[in-house]
C-alpha cells in the first residue's frame, strides 16, 4: 500500500484535513493563520477578495481623478481663474489625509470591512452631490467630504489585500490591486472625454457616485472581513466562515491566536525598530504623492495653455495612468524577485528624467503622450509598489494604522503638489521649470526608499 501523501508541514492541527495533500494531519503543531495563508498558491477565494478590492480601487481612482479632468470645463463655465482650482484639488486631498488616518485607526479597532463600506458610501454620496455646487466655496466643501471617503477606503483595501496574499507575492498582488486606482483614472479620462461634450461635466460625478453605490451590495455579501483581524479579536465564528469561504478545512478553534498588543498603535509605529522605517516610508509617500498629484492635476491645464486640444490633454492623463498600471506590474514582479527597496528606488530615479522631459515637449501632443506614459511607468508605478512595502512592514494589529498614517502623510504631499502647481502657474512659471520641480521630488523619493533598505526586516 503506498504511503499517504506528506502533510503540509506545520500548518494543520491534529486530525484536521489538509487540502494540499488529501490527508489527515497527525501532528502536535498548532496552525498559525499566516502560515495557512502563506502556503500554496493564491487560491480562488483569495483571488476573488483581491478582485473585489481592485473594483473599489477603480471607483476610488475614478472619483479622485474626476475633479482634475473637469476643472478646465468648470473654470470656463463659471468664468473662474484656473489657479483657484489649486485649492479645490488640495482640499480634496486634505480630506483624503484625514480619511486615511481616521479610517486606518478605526480599521485596526473595529475591522477592515465595516470601515471600507462606510468610506465607499461616503464618497459615493458626496460625488452625487457635486453637480449641486454652483460656486468654488461650495465645491471646496463637497470635495473635502469626498476626499475623506476616498482616503478612508485605501488603508482598508490595502490591509485586506495584503492579509489575504502570500508574503512571497505580496508586492505583485497588492500592486495589481492598487492598479485599480490608475485604471479608474484611465476610465475616467476616456469617459470624461466622451461624456462632457454631450452630457455636461455633471455627468462625470453622477457616474462616479452611482457605480460605488451599486457595488456596495456585492461588497456586503461577498467580501469577508480580514481573517487575521478576526483571529486577532478572537472571533472564531467569523474566522470559521472565512476559512470555509477560502476552502481551507481547518477548525477556527485550532488556529493559534494572533499576538495582540494593547498599547497605542500610533506610538508603536516608532518602537521596536520601526521608527526609522516609518519615517522613510512617510518621506517616500510624501514626495511620491506630491509628484503624482501635481502631474495628474496640472498636466491637462498646462497642456491646454500650450495649445493642445482639451480632449488630447485629457488623454495625456490617460497615458500617465496607463503607464502607471504597466509600471506597477513590472516593478512589482521585479520587487518580489529582488530587493524591493532597490528596485523601487531605481525606478523613482529613472522616473525623474521622464518627468523633466514632460516640460520640454512644447506643443507636441504625441511627445507629451510618450513622456507622460514613461513618467507614469517609472515614478507612479514605483509609488504604487511602495504601498506594498507599507503593508509588509507592519504586523496585523498595527497594519491598518501603519498604512493609514503612511497614506495620510503621503496625502500631505498630495495636497502640497497641486497647490504648489497652482502657485507656480499663478506666478508665470514656465512648463519646463514646473516639471523640473516635480522631477526633484522623484529624486527625493528615490533617496528615501533606498535609505529604507536599512530598516526593512528590523521591525518586529
Amino acid at each position: 500500500m503506498p504511503a499517504a501523501p506528506k502533510a503540509h508541514p506545520g500548518v494543520y492541527a491534529p486530525g484536521s484535513y489538509n487540502p494540499w495533500s488529501d490527508s489527515v494531519v497527525d501532528n502536535d503543531v498548532r496552525p498559525r493563520l499566516d502560515t495557512i495563508l502563506d502556503s500554496g498558491k493564491l487560491a480562488r477565494g483569495q483571488v476573488a477578495i483581491v478582485f473585489l478590492c481592485a473594483l473599489v480601487a477603480v471607483v476610488d481612482g475614478f472619483d479622485t481623478q474626476s475633479i482634475a479632468l473637469v476643472a478646465p470645463v468648470i473654470a470656463a463655465d463659471w468664468g473662474a481663474d484656473p489657479a483657484v482650482f489649486g485649492v479645490v484639488f488640495g482640499v480634496g486631498l486634505f480630506g483624503g489625509l484625514l480619511g486615511a488616518i481616521g479610517f486606518g485607526f478605526a480599521g485596526d479597532r473595529f475591522g477592515r470591512k465595516p470601515n471600507l463600506l462606510a468610506a465607499v458610501t461616503l464618497f459615493a454620496v458626496a460625488s452625487l452631490c457635486t453637480p449641486l455646487a454652483e460656486s468654488a466655496p461650495v465645491l471646496v466643501v463637497i470635495r473635502l467630504i469626498t476626499g475623506f471617503g476616498l482616503g478612508g477606503a485605501l488603508p482598508c483595501l490595502i490591509a485586506i489585500t495584503s492579509e489575504y496574499t502570500p508574503a512571497r507575492m505580496r508586492a505583485t498582488v497588492v500592486g495589481l490591486m492598487f492598479c485599480g486606482f490608475p485604471l479608474g483614472a484611465v476610465i475616467g479620462g476616456i469617459a470624461s472625454a466622451r461624456m462632457i461634450p454631450t452630457l455636461g461635466w455633471e455627468s462625470v460625478f453622477i457616474l462616479g457616485g452611482a457605480v460605488p453605490l451599486l457595488l456596495l451590495p456585492l461588497l456586503w455579501t461577498k467580501l469577508p472581513e480580514s481573517a487575521r483581524f478576526l483571529a486577532l479579536k478572537g472571533d472564531r465564528d467569523g474566522l470559521a466562515r472565512v476559512l470555509r469561504q477560502l476552502g481551507v478545512a481547518v477548525r477556527a478553534e485550532d488556529v493559534e491566536p494572533e499576538p495582540n498588543d494593547e498599547r497605542s498603535p500610533i506610538a508603536r509605529l516608532f518602537t521596536e525598530g520601526r521608527a526609522g522605517g516609518t519615517l522613510m516610508l512617510w518621506a517616500t509617500l510624501f514626495l511620491s504623492l506630491l509628484l503624482t498629484y501635481l502631474l495628474t492635476n496640472w498636466i491637462p491645464m498646462v497642456a491646454t495653455q500650450a495649445g493642445i486640444a482639451a480632449s488630447q490633454a485629457i488623454f495625456c492623463v490617460v497615458a500617465l495612468n496607463f503607464g502607471a498600471i504597466i509600471g506597477c506590474v513590472v516593478i512589482g514582479r521585479l520587487a518580489d524577485a529582488f530587493r524591493p527597496t532597490i528596485v523601487i528606488g531605481v525606478a523613482f530615479a529613472a522616473g525623474a528624467l521622464a518627468i523633466a522631459a514632460i516640460g520640454r515637449v512644447g506643443g507636441s501632443g504625441v511627445a507629451l503622450l510618450g513622456t507622460a506614459f514613461a513618467a507614469g511607468f517609472l515614478s507612479i508605478g514605483a509609488q504604487m509598489c511602495t504601498v506594498a512595502l507599507c503593508a509588509g512592514f507592519y504586523e496585523t494589529s498595527l497594519r491598518a494604522t501603519g498604512i493609514g498614517w503612511s497614506v495620510g502623510v503621503g496625502r500631505i504631499g498630495g495636497i502640497v503638489g497641486p497647490v504648489l502647481g497652482g502657485l507656480l502657474v499663478a506666478v508665470g512659471t514656465s512648463a519646463p521649470n514646473l516639471f523640473l520641480v516635480t522631477a526633484v521630488a522623484s529624486v527625493g523619493a528615490a533617496i528615501a526608499v533606498l535609505v529604507l533598505t536599512r530598516y526593512v526586516g528590523r521591525a518586529t
